[in-house]
């Protein structure tokens, strides 16, 4: 790799600081490079949440527009490609673009338990969790959904606690929506991205010094062979490694490796709330965005035609 290559597409990482961080990707910055941004180089991923809830009972102490705020944040497996936009101002929804749950439930005190200090052991039904949330078909979805495709994610989700005589009675409305309009609707847990380290060794490293070069590195890094009877280092999985300078504090280890990171090549980690697979997080998104540059192009295209007719 020549000096310019090196400069353009590596961030160095050095024993007091690390270079090259600035960017350069852009045309005119490099003699011979092209780095014109172009459609070739280069909505949101809906999810279903509760967005209505019907309160016909709640003596509980949690009052209605929490509980409402509660129940809105819990993520629902239900593949929102499946189901359609609701109509703005429509209430009662269509098997098309609403999925139903009820959640009724009331406390009572076990019998045999007056000695009982547990309120596991002295109450019936106390947690209420996402597992007493029943879908209640709508139309003909039951000829395209069997029992147990749409429910919350995970069914110990604690949603309110109750005391004998207390008790919630509610209907919950599942609709289509995009992050953009509430957090709720976000099928993203945490999304982050790191550049692709790069390690590279300038002098063979062999013998006892192989093995603390590895120590130096997060597991896997670095593998030490033996090769005719000596141990020598080698550059295994530079992707695992977490940043880590500590080479740099070995003066005998310290000229035989160069750090860096590639900056045109980024590991994404894409974490679900359980809605949708990561997988298909990403291909949806990947859909979304060569959505909006086509739309772009077209605009831009529309804009040009405009002023070439005028």
């Amino acid at each position: 790799m020549d000096r310019i290559d090196e400069l353009r597409t590596r961030v160095q990482l050095n024993e007091h600081g690390v270079d090259n961080v600035h960017s350069t990707d852009f045309p005119g910055n490099y003699s011979g490079y092209d780095d014109t941004w172009s459609h070739s180089k280069f909505k949101k991923v809906p999810t279903m949440a509760i967005e209505k809830v019907f309160v016909y009972n709640n003596t509980s102490i949690i009052q209605d527009e929490v509980l409402a705020h509660r129940l809105g944040l819990i993520p629902i497996q239900a593949d929102p490609r499946l189901f359609e936009y609701r109509q703005e101002g429509e209430l009662e929804g269509t098997a098309q673009d609403t999925v139903e749950f009820q959640l009724k439930v009331k406390c009572a005190r076990k019998p045999q338990s007056k000695d009982a200090t547990d309120p596991d052991e002295m109450y019936k039904d106390h947690k209420v969790t996402t597992e007493f949330m029943k879908w209640m078909p709508i139309g003909d979805q039951t000829s395209i959904f069997k029992p147990g495709d749409l429910k919350p994610v995970v069914d110990d989700i604690l949603i309110a606690k109750l005391r004998p005589g207390q008790e919630l009675d509610l209907k919950l409305h599942c609709v289509k929506g995009i992050g953009k309009d509430h957090a709720k609707f976000s099928p993203v847990a945490t999304a982050s991205y790191r550049l692709l380290p790069e390690i590279r060794l300038t002098h063979p490293v062999e013998g006892d010094s192989a093995e603390e070069l590895q120590k130096c590195f997060s597991p896997g890094v670095i593998e030490v062979d033996n090769v005719h009877g000596r141990k020598k280092a080698r550059v295994a999985h530079a992707r695992r490694d977490t940043g880590s300078r500590e080479v740099f504090r070995h003066d005998h280890l310290k000229d035989n490796v160069q750090l860096s990171k590639v900056r045109d090549h980024f590991i994404f980690c894409v974490e679900s709330t359980g809605v949708l697979p990561p997988d298909a997080l990403v291909v949806e998104s990947i859909k979304v965005l060569i959505g909006k540059c086509n739309r772009f192009l077209q605009e831009m295209s529309d804009s040009s035609g405009a002023g070439d007719a005028s």
